[in-house]
């Protein structure tokens, strides 16, 4: 029988005995594909070079009046399923539903406890978002100005003439190859600067480089004229976070603790990956658990407020739901015909309010703020993206129990 990697399918022996033998130790060149990434994305310690972000000294409570709805018929465009096996089909290591101002559904597979920190890829890219938007409010950011007012270094990059609004919503004409799997694009250049993977062999060694600044400094073409198109490149992240440090005065690690992982009560602490300078992976590098993933998402619910007390400004919230940004993709209207892109959010409908913040492999936070509805969920999905099946069937589910439970 050919395996699919399915949690349903019996636990492969990654990374056990004393030694591991060779043939269960995880490579450095495939730790994110199957079967590995099954054990990596919640060893990621083990994986790369890490940075903490603590908690605070408080924790944000979530109440909880979970119900087994592993038999709920959930109708898909494929034919009914279970949520069981919605579950399942989708790969899932652990998933959480916030409805009715209280955690209704929530389980955990693979491995995955209520303790354990999964690497959430770029959904990172919103944990950017929320620390830069507090940095605005504080009048510290300017997200009008030209990049080059934060980092005149860039001068000599593709980002001149660029704004920091247009990095926050990946409209600058920086040229950047997104290929997942590819050995010699862009982002596989990332994960070799970001110290998350060895050079692979048929990667051009002339484009390698130490660090992710390093990297950032390299890319001096464009592709198109600032502000005249979306394409999702993960590096824009990554320069978002050099802002970041520089303006905030501290590395991106601290920042994300202060101003967002500690005020918002999160109950354990995270961490990033870090490249070999000790910068962390802004684009995809933060590693948390589920239920405070399920935090940031009520967070965001709640307009940026912890119990009324502001953590991220409601107007950065607002400006994610509602600001003036139409442009879309080939890529992103396949997933949301009449979706957008802001400030490092999906927006799936952008006559709506609602936001999505994806990350690969099948990392989801979902937020219906009109609803109240909070939805997250980590995965091992054998492919890095391109399943839009998977995040519609999740979410099909997550709309069934919240109308059980309505």
């Amino acid at each position: 029988m050919t395996r699919t990697w399915k949690n349903s399918e019996p636990p492969l022996p990654i990374m056990e005995g004393a030694p591991v033998p060779p043939e269960w130790r995880v490579p450095a060149l495939d730790w994110d594909n199957p079967p590995w990434n099954r054990w990596a994305f919640r060893n990621m310690r083990s994986v790369a070079t890490t940075v903490d972000v603590p908690r605070g000294e408080t924790v944000w409570e979530m109440p909880a009046a979970v119900s087994d709805f592993a038999d709920l018929k959930v109708d898909l465009a494929e034919g009914p399923k279970t949520w069981a096996q919605i579950l399942d089909d989708t790969y899932t290591d652990a998933t959480l539903v916030w409805a009715n101002g209280r955690i209704v559904a929530e389980g955990y597979w693979n491995g995955m406890t209520p303790a354990t920190q999964h690497i959430i890829f770029s959904v990172s890219k919103s944990v950017a978002s929320a620390v830069a938007g507090t940095l605005i409010g504080d009048g510290l950011l300017d997200v009008t100005a030209p990049v080059t007012e934060y980092l005149p270094e860039l001068e000599a990059t593709a980002w001149k003439g660029s704004t920091v609004q247009q990095v926050l919503d990946m409209t600058t004409g920086v040229l950047f190859d997104e290929s997942y799997g590819d050995p010699d694009s862009h982002i596989y250049l990332v994960d070799v600067a970001a110290n998350l993977k060895p050079p692979h062999p048929k990667t051009d060694p002339t484009k390698l480089r130490y660090s992710t600044w390093d990297l950032i400094m390299s890319l001096t073409e464009a592709d198109a004229p600032h502000g005249e198109r979306f394409d999702y490149r993960s590096i824009e992240t990554d320069m978002l976070g050099y802002i970041l440090e520089r303006v905030g005065g501290a590395g991106l690690a601290e920042l994300a603790s202060t101003r967002l992982w500690a005020p918002m009560g999160a109950k354990r602490d995270g961490f990033f990956t870090v490249d070999r300078a000790n910068y962390p992976l802004a684009d995809g590098g933060f590693c948390i658990t589920l239920r405070d993933m399920a935090r940031f998402g009520r967070l965001l619910l709640e307009d940026g407020m912890r119990d009324g007390v502001p953590v991220v400004p409601k107007a950065w919230i607002d400006d994610i739901r509602s600001g003036p940004h139409g442009l879309a993709n080939d890529y992103l209207q396949a997933m949301f015909p009449n979706g957008c892109y802001r400030n490092q959010f999906w927006i799936p409908d952008r006559g709506g309010r609602a936001h999505v913040s994806l990350g690969i492999h099948g990392q989801h936070i979902y937020v219906d703020p009109d609803r109240g509805i909070v939805a997250v969920k980590l995965s091992s999905w054998p492919v890095a993206s391109g399943v839009p099946a998977h995040l519609a069937d999740w979410l099909a589910g997550v709309e069934a129990i919240v109308r059980e439970v309505s």
